[in-house]
């Protein structure tokens, strides 16, 4: 039986992928006490990147939000497989976004709304979260966006 959060991804149309594994040196996700911090995740579908370039040149700006989108989506996939149960998730306190883009573009925020939204989208109040977004030259397989996130755990 799905919970409480589980189903409100049902009514969104999201169904969760099986999480990534990592490509470096590092692992997917660490739990401290109640805090679960989730390594930067990127726009992956069925195993590929679904959104690669630059914002702005190669990729749109509707396209990037979407992207930013997909990254929360994933990084859902590893906070179920960290937490076991999406309704531990008591708040998501920060997310982190990396745009990759050329030096002028400036709309990263906009970019970025596409994981914050969903964030209360999926979770409502407790969805509202602090979050840094940066414009990069680059990032792994030339993904076009990378989100990282901060949650609390009940």
């Amino acid at each position: 039986m799905a919970g409480r959060i589980e189903q409100r991804l049902i009514e969104l149309g999201i169904t969760l992928p099986t999480p990534a594994a990592p490509i470096a040196n590092y692992v997917p996700f660490t739990v401290s006490g109640s805090l679960l911090i989730v390594s930067g995740q990127i726009p992956l579908r069925d195993g590929a990147v679904a959104y690669a370039g630059k914002v702005s040149v190669e990729v749109g700006i509707e396209d990037a939000k979407a992207a930013a989108r997909l990254c929360f989506i994933n990084l859902l996939a590893q906070v179920k497989a960290a937490a076991g149960d999406l309704d531990r998730v008591t708040r998501v306190l920060r997310l982190g976004g990396f745009i990759a883009a050329p030096p002028a573009f400036t709309q990263h925020a906009a970019v970025m709304n596409g994981a914050s939204d969903l964030a209360v989208e999926v979770f409502g109040d407790a969805g509202r979260h602090a979050r840094s977004t940066i414009g990069v030259p680059s990032l792994p397989a030339d993904a076009a966006v990378e989100v990282e996130g901060m949650f609390e755990l009940g």
